[in-house]
């Protein structure tokens, strides 16, 4: 995980603990098999790839939860 990434995304979702868990819940999915949001390179990783989906709004937090 870049640190630059968590800083740029730690803009946008100001809560560590939500960030975290917003990350999480991705990487998860992205190991399960869903495709990512965002034109990646081979040497992104899961939450770098998270991370980035973020920053760039396609995840938001919403009040019923993380909305792609």
């Amino acid at each position: 995980m870049k640190s630059d990434l968590v800083e740029k995304a730690s803009e946008v979702v100001s809560d560590p603990l939500v960030l975290i868990n917003m990350v999480s819940k991705r990487v998860r999915q992205l190991n399960s098999g869903r495709s990512p949001l965002i034109p990646t390179v081979p040497s992104m990783g899961a939450a770098d790839i998270a991370l980035q989906e973020i920053i760039e709004g396609k995840i938001k937090l919403s009040g019923e939860g993380v909305n792609m």
